[in-house]
Protein backbone atom coordinates (compact mmCIF):
# COMPACT_ATOMS: atom_id res chain seq x y z
CA UNK A 1 0.00 0.00 0.00
CA UNK A 2 1.34 3.41 -1.12
CA UNK A 3 2.61 5.71 1.85
CA UNK A 4 4.51 8.96 2.21
CA UNK A 5 8.25 8.92 1.36
CA UNK A 6 11.07 11.32 1.47
CA UNK A 7 10.37 12.77 -2.39
CA UNK A 8 7.20 13.04 -2.07
CA UNK A 9 6.93 14.97 0.82
CA UNK A 10 9.77 17.29 -1.06
CA UNK A 11 7.56 17.98 -3.87
CA UNK A 12 4.73 18.87 -1.15
CA UNK A 13 6.27 20.83 0.57
CA UNK A 14 7.95 22.64 -2.78
CA UNK A 15 4.55 23.22 -3.61
CA UNK A 16 3.18 24.38 -0.83
CA UNK A 17 5.50 26.91 -0.39
CA UNK A 18 4.82 27.69 -3.71
CA UNK A 19 1.09 28.50 -3.07
CA UNK A 20 0.82 30.15 0.61
CA UNK A 21 2.42 33.56 -0.33
CA UNK A 22 0.57 33.85 -3.94
CA UNK A 23 -1.45 36.49 -3.64
CA UNK A 24 -3.69 36.29 -6.78
CA UNK A 25 -5.44 34.93 -8.39
CA UNK A 26 -8.15 34.81 -5.12
CA UNK A 27 -11.21 33.73 -4.23
CA UNK A 28 -12.40 35.70 -1.35
CA UNK A 29 -15.30 34.64 1.39
CA UNK A 30 -15.32 38.40 2.21
CA UNK A 31 -19.03 40.27 2.77
CA UNK A 32 -18.44 43.77 2.12
CA UNK A 33 -20.67 46.22 4.50
CA UNK A 34 -19.16 49.33 3.54
CA UNK A 35 -16.60 50.88 0.98
CA UNK A 36 -13.34 50.65 3.92
CA UNK A 37 -14.31 46.87 3.29
CA UNK A 38 -13.03 47.05 -0.33
CA UNK A 39 -9.09 45.78 0.48
CA UNK A 40 -6.83 42.90 -0.66
CA UNK A 41 -6.46 39.38 0.78
CA UNK A 42 -3.19 40.18 2.42
CA UNK A 43 -4.96 43.48 3.79
CA UNK A 44 -7.58 41.09 5.51
CA UNK A 45 -5.87 37.96 6.01
CA UNK A 46 -1.79 38.54 6.64
CA UNK A 47 -1.21 35.15 7.06
CA UNK A 48 -3.78 33.30 4.98
CA UNK A 49 -3.76 34.99 2.26
CA UNK A 50 -2.50 32.94 -0.34
CA UNK A 51 -3.60 29.71 -2.26
CA UNK A 52 -6.22 31.10 -4.28
CA UNK A 53 -8.66 30.96 -1.28
CA UNK A 54 -8.21 30.93 2.65
CA UNK A 55 -9.24 27.90 3.72
CA UNK A 56 -6.56 26.28 1.13
CA UNK A 57 -3.90 28.44 2.53
CA UNK A 58 -4.82 27.45 5.73
CA UNK A 59 -4.27 23.52 5.31
CA UNK A 60 -1.48 24.01 2.96
CA UNK A 61 0.26 25.36 5.82
CA UNK A 62 -0.36 21.90 7.67
CA UNK A 63 0.84 20.39 4.52
CA UNK A 64 4.19 22.30 4.96
CA UNK A 65 3.99 21.95 9.12
CA UNK A 66 3.42 18.38 8.50
CA UNK A 67 6.09 18.03 6.40
CA UNK A 68 8.91 19.91 8.33
CA UNK A 69 7.67 17.56 11.65
CA UNK A 70 7.97 14.42 9.30
CA UNK A 71 11.47 15.37 7.89
CA UNK A 72 12.93 17.92 9.54
CA UNK A 73 16.11 17.69 7.57
CA UNK A 74 13.98 17.77 4.10
CA UNK A 75 14.83 19.84 1.48
CA UNK A 76 12.49 22.27 2.40
CA UNK A 77 12.75 22.57 5.88
CA UNK A 78 14.54 25.84 6.02
CA UNK A 79 12.30 27.39 3.99
CA UNK A 80 9.38 26.67 5.30
CA UNK A 81 11.14 27.29 9.26
CA UNK A 82 11.92 31.08 7.57
CA UNK A 83 8.31 31.62 6.25
CA UNK A 84 6.56 30.39 9.03
CA UNK A 85 8.57 32.63 11.33
CA UNK A 86 7.61 35.82 9.08
CA UNK A 87 3.86 34.99 9.35
CA UNK A 88 2.89 32.99 12.39
CA UNK A 89 3.50 36.15 14.77
CA UNK A 90 1.55 37.84 17.55
CA UNK A 91 0.43 40.34 15.62
CA UNK A 92 -1.09 38.91 12.00
CA UNK A 93 -2.48 36.08 14.30
CA UNK A 94 -4.45 39.06 16.02
CA UNK A 95 -5.62 40.42 12.57
CA UNK A 96 -7.09 37.02 11.44
CA UNK A 97 -8.72 36.89 14.80
CA UNK A 98 -10.61 40.22 14.98
CA UNK A 99 -11.61 39.90 10.90
CA UNK A 100 -14.04 37.25 12.92
CA UNK A 101 -15.64 39.77 15.17
CA UNK A 102 -16.88 41.82 11.68
CA UNK A 103 -20.94 41.52 11.93
CA UNK A 104 -20.60 40.17 8.27
CA UNK A 105 -18.08 37.22 9.32
CA UNK A 106 -20.06 34.94 11.07
CA UNK A 107 -20.83 32.39 8.43
CA UNK A 108 -17.37 33.23 7.25
CA UNK A 109 -15.40 29.40 6.01
CA UNK A 110 -18.27 27.36 7.79
CA UNK A 111 -17.51 24.62 8.75
CA UNK A 112 -14.45 23.48 6.15
CA UNK A 113 -12.11 26.65 7.06
CA UNK A 114 -13.05 26.34 10.76
CA UNK A 115 -12.23 22.48 10.65
CA UNK A 116 -9.35 22.86 8.94
CA UNK A 117 -7.53 25.61 11.32
CA UNK A 118 -8.54 23.35 14.26
CA UNK A 119 -6.47 20.39 12.21
CA UNK A 120 -3.87 23.34 11.89
CA UNK A 121 -3.71 23.46 15.67
CA UNK A 122 -3.86 20.03 16.13
CA UNK A 123 -0.64 19.41 13.80
CA UNK A 124 1.42 22.37 15.59
CA UNK A 125 0.46 20.79 19.29
CA UNK A 126 2.40 17.51 18.21
CA UNK A 127 5.70 19.72 17.33
CA UNK A 128 8.04 19.45 19.90
CA UNK A 129 11.06 21.90 18.55
CA UNK A 130 11.17 25.56 20.07
CA UNK A 131 9.99 27.34 16.95
CA UNK A 132 6.88 24.64 16.74
CA UNK A 133 5.88 25.51 19.81
CA UNK A 134 6.16 29.54 19.28
CA UNK A 135 3.96 28.77 16.08
CA UNK A 136 1.80 26.70 17.93
CA UNK A 137 1.37 29.50 20.72
CA UNK A 138 0.95 32.74 18.35
CA UNK A 139 -2.07 30.46 16.55
CA UNK A 140 -3.72 29.52 19.69
CA UNK A 141 -6.42 32.62 19.95
CA UNK A 142 -7.53 31.87 16.53
CA UNK A 143 -7.84 28.08 17.09
CA UNK A 144 -9.67 28.96 20.28
CA UNK A 145 -12.08 31.53 18.26
CA UNK A 146 -13.10 28.99 16.15
CA UNK A 147 -13.44 26.07 19.18
CA UNK A 148 -15.99 28.85 20.52
CA UNK A 149 -17.74 28.71 16.99
CA UNK A 150 -18.16 25.37 16.64
CA UNK A 151 -19.18 25.04 20.50
CA UNK A 152 -22.49 27.30 19.50
CA UNK A 153 -23.24 26.12 16.32
CA UNK A 154 -23.29 22.37 16.34
CA UNK A 155 -26.27 22.95 18.72
CA UNK A 156 -28.09 24.95 15.96
CA UNK A 157 -27.59 22.46 13.21
CA UNK A 158 -30.77 20.07 13.38
CA UNK A 159 -29.37 18.43 10.17
CA UNK A 160 -26.14 18.11 8.65
CA UNK A 161 -25.24 18.85 4.80
CA UNK A 162 -24.47 15.97 3.08
CA UNK A 163 -23.02 17.64 -0.26
CA UNK A 164 -19.40 16.66 -1.24
CA UNK A 165 -18.32 19.70 -1.06
CA UNK A 166 -17.21 22.61 1.53
CA UNK A 167 -20.41 22.43 3.55
CA UNK A 168 -20.16 18.81 4.35
CA UNK A 169 -20.63 18.53 7.79
CA UNK A 170 -19.57 14.66 8.47
CA UNK A 171 -15.94 16.20 7.31
CA UNK A 172 -15.57 18.91 9.28
CA UNK A 173 -16.65 16.51 12.50
CA UNK A 174 -14.12 14.06 11.60
CA UNK A 175 -11.27 16.76 11.41
CA UNK A 176 -12.42 18.62 14.71
CA UNK A 177 -12.62 15.33 16.93
CA UNK A 178 -9.05 14.79 16.44
CA UNK A 179 -8.57 18.03 17.54
CA UNK A 180 -11.04 18.13 20.42
CA UNK A 181 -9.31 14.85 21.73
CA UNK A 182 -6.15 16.11 20.98
CA UNK A 183 -6.29 19.26 23.23
CA UNK A 184 -8.43 18.12 25.99
CA UNK A 185 -11.62 19.86 25.23
CA UNK A 186 -13.84 17.00 26.26
CA UNK A 187 -17.31 19.30 26.06
CA UNK A 188 -16.58 19.70 21.84
CA UNK A 189 -15.22 16.24 21.66
CA UNK A 190 -18.40 15.10 23.35
CA UNK A 191 -20.55 17.44 21.43
CA UNK A 192 -19.36 16.59 17.92
CA UNK A 193 -20.34 12.85 18.46
CA UNK A 194 -23.29 13.26 20.06
CA UNK A 195 -23.88 15.36 16.55
CA UNK A 196 -22.77 12.59 14.77
CA UNK A 197 -24.88 9.90 16.38
CA UNK A 198 -28.09 12.36 16.33
CA UNK A 199 -27.43 13.13 12.29
CA UNK A 200 -26.58 9.41 10.97
CA UNK A 201 -26.93 7.11 14.21
CA UNK A 202 -29.76 5.75 12.02
CA UNK A 203 -28.77 6.25 8.50
CA UNK A 204 -29.57 2.98 6.59
CA UNK A 205 -28.83 1.04 3.08
CA UNK A 206 -26.90 4.44 1.66
CA UNK A 207 -27.63 4.46 -1.99
CA UNK A 208 -23.86 6.89 -3.08
CA UNK A 209 -25.51 9.04 -5.36
CA UNK A 210 -22.51 10.25 -6.09
CA UNK A 211 -20.07 11.60 -7.80
CA UNK A 212 -21.46 14.69 -8.51
CA UNK A 213 -19.64 17.14 -11.15
CA UNK A 214 -17.99 19.19 -8.27
CA UNK A 215 -17.23 17.30 -5.67
CA UNK A 216 -13.86 16.39 -3.84
CA UNK A 217 -15.39 14.55 -0.94
CA UNK A 218 -17.46 10.95 -0.67
CA UNK A 219 -21.03 11.87 0.65
CA UNK A 220 -21.34 8.13 1.59
CA UNK A 221 -17.70 7.69 2.47
CA UNK A 222 -17.09 10.79 4.60
CA UNK A 223 -20.33 9.64 6.99
CA UNK A 224 -18.94 6.04 7.31
CA UNK A 225 -15.08 7.70 8.25
CA UNK A 226 -16.99 10.00 10.76
CA UNK A 227 -18.64 7.02 12.39
CA UNK A 228 -15.36 5.01 12.32
CA UNK A 229 -13.85 7.66 14.60
CA UNK A 230 -17.26 8.07 16.84
CA UNK A 231 -17.76 4.59 17.16
CA UNK A 232 -15.84 1.68 18.98
CA UNK A 233 -15.15 -0.85 16.92
CA UNK A 234 -17.73 -3.43 17.49
CA UNK A 235 -20.38 -0.61 17.12
CA UNK A 236 -18.98 0.41 13.82
CA UNK A 237 -19.12 -2.72 12.26
CA UNK A 238 -22.69 -2.78 13.22
CA UNK A 239 -23.46 0.06 11.77
CA UNK A 240 -21.18 -0.13 8.75
CA UNK A 241 -23.22 -3.96 8.24
CA UNK A 242 -26.08 -1.47 7.98
CA UNK A 243 -25.07 1.59 6.32
CA UNK A 244 -23.46 -0.07 3.12
CA UNK A 245 -25.22 -3.69 3.31
CA UNK A 246 -23.81 -5.17 0.37
CA UNK A 247 -19.93 -2.96 0.43
CA UNK A 248 -18.55 -7.14 0.19
CA UNK A 249 -19.87 -7.04 -3.15
CA UNK A 250 -18.34 -4.03 -4.10
CA UNK A 251 -21.61 -2.24 -3.99
CA UNK A 252 -22.79 0.68 -4.63
CA UNK A 253 -20.03 -0.01 -7.82
CA UNK A 254 -20.02 4.25 -7.68
CA UNK A 255 -18.10 3.76 -4.42
CA UNK A 256 -15.11 1.77 -6.11
CA UNK A 257 -14.78 3.69 -9.50
CA UNK A 258 -12.20 6.73 -9.03
CA UNK A 259 -13.86 9.96 -10.36
CA UNK A 260 -13.11 10.72 -14.18
CA UNK A 261 -11.78 14.04 -14.72
CA UNK A 262 -11.92 16.11 -17.68
CA UNK A 263 -10.61 19.07 -17.58
CA UNK A 264 -7.60 20.34 -14.72
CA UNK A 265 -7.71 23.34 -15.53
CA UNK A 266 -11.64 24.45 -14.62
CA UNK A 267 -11.24 25.05 -10.65
CA UNK A 268 -14.41 22.67 -10.33
CA UNK A 269 -14.22 20.14 -12.44
CA UNK A 270 -10.35 19.76 -10.66
CA UNK A 271 -12.31 18.89 -7.59
CA UNK A 272 -12.55 15.30 -8.78
CA UNK A 273 -8.94 14.79 -8.09
CA UNK A 274 -9.51 15.91 -4.66
CA UNK A 275 -12.77 12.82 -4.39
CA UNK A 276 -10.58 10.22 -5.65
CA UNK A 277 -7.92 10.94 -2.74
CA UNK A 278 -10.37 11.70 0.08
CA UNK A 279 -11.93 8.10 -1.26
CA UNK A 280 -9.06 6.60 -0.63
CA UNK A 281 -8.48 8.38 2.75
CA UNK A 282 -11.76 6.87 3.71
CA UNK A 283 -11.45 3.69 2.40
CA UNK A 284 -8.19 3.37 4.53
CA UNK A 285 -9.67 4.88 7.74
CA UNK A 286 -13.08 2.24 7.20
CA UNK A 287 -10.35 -0.79 6.47
CA UNK A 288 -8.52 -0.21 9.16
CA UNK A 289 -12.06 -0.52 12.29
CA UNK A 290 -12.42 -3.97 10.27
CA UNK A 291 -11.08 -7.27 12.04
CA UNK A 292 -8.48 -8.97 10.03
CA UNK A 293 -10.95 -11.70 8.78
CA UNK A 294 -13.44 -9.60 7.11
CA UNK A 295 -13.99 -9.75 4.05
CA UNK A 296 -14.90 -5.81 3.44
CA UNK A 297 -10.88 -5.29 4.73
CA UNK A 298 -9.28 -6.10 1.09
CA UNK A 299 -12.27 -5.06 -0.66
CA UNK A 300 -12.00 -1.47 0.94
CA UNK A 301 -7.85 -1.67 0.86
CA UNK A 302 -8.38 -2.15 -2.68
CA UNK A 303 -9.90 0.61 -3.36
CA UNK A 304 -8.16 3.00 -1.36
CA UNK A 305 -5.03 1.61 -3.72
CA UNK A 306 -7.17 2.07 -6.83
CA UNK A 307 -8.35 5.88 -6.20
CA UNK A 308 -4.28 6.35 -5.17
CA UNK A 309 -3.03 5.24 -8.39
CA UNK A 310 -5.33 7.17 -10.27
CA UNK A 311 -5.33 10.65 -7.95
CA UNK A 312 -1.36 10.64 -6.95
CA UNK A 313 -0.01 11.70 -10.37
CA UNK A 314 -2.69 14.73 -10.48
CA UNK A 315 -1.48 16.52 -7.12
CA UNK A 316 0.91 18.73 -9.02
CA UNK A 317 0.67 20.17 -12.70
CA UNK A 318 -2.13 22.79 -12.74
CA UNK A 319 -2.71 25.60 -10.59
CA UNK A 320 -6.57 25.20 -9.84
CA UNK A 321 -5.74 21.81 -8.15
CA UNK A 322 -1.95 21.97 -6.80
CA UNK A 323 -2.76 24.82 -4.81
CA UNK A 324 -4.87 22.32 -2.22
CA UNK A 325 -4.14 18.65 -3.66
CA UNK A 326 -1.86 17.63 -1.45
CA UNK A 327 -3.10 18.15 1.47
CA UNK A 328 -5.60 15.61 0.59
CA UNK A 329 -2.84 13.37 -0.91
CA UNK A 330 -1.07 13.71 2.50
CA UNK A 331 -4.68 12.84 4.51
CA UNK A 332 -4.73 9.53 2.04
CA UNK A 333 -0.90 8.80 2.11
CA UNK A 334 -1.20 9.25 6.16
CA UNK A 335 -4.25 6.93 6.86
CA UNK A 336 -4.24 4.18 8.87
CA UNK A 337 -4.71 1.08 7.29
CA UNK A 338 -3.85 -1.61 9.26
Amino acid sequence: MTGLTLDIADLYARTALGHVTREYPNKMDHVLEGPTDVLGPRALHPVFFGSFDWHSCVHGWWTLFTVYRLYPDGAEAAGIRDLADTLFTVDNIDVEVDYLDRPGSRGFERPYGWAWCLTLAAELARHETDEGRRWAAALKPLADAFARRFTVFLPLATYPVRVGTHYNTAFALRLVLDYAEGSGDAALAALCRDRAWAWHGADRDCQAWEPSQDEFLSPALMEAELMRRVLEPTAFVDWLDGFLPRLAKTQPQTLFVPASVSDRSDGKIAHLDGLNLSRAWCWRGIASALPSGDPRRAVALAAAGHHLDVALPQVTGDYMGEHWLASFALLALLAASD
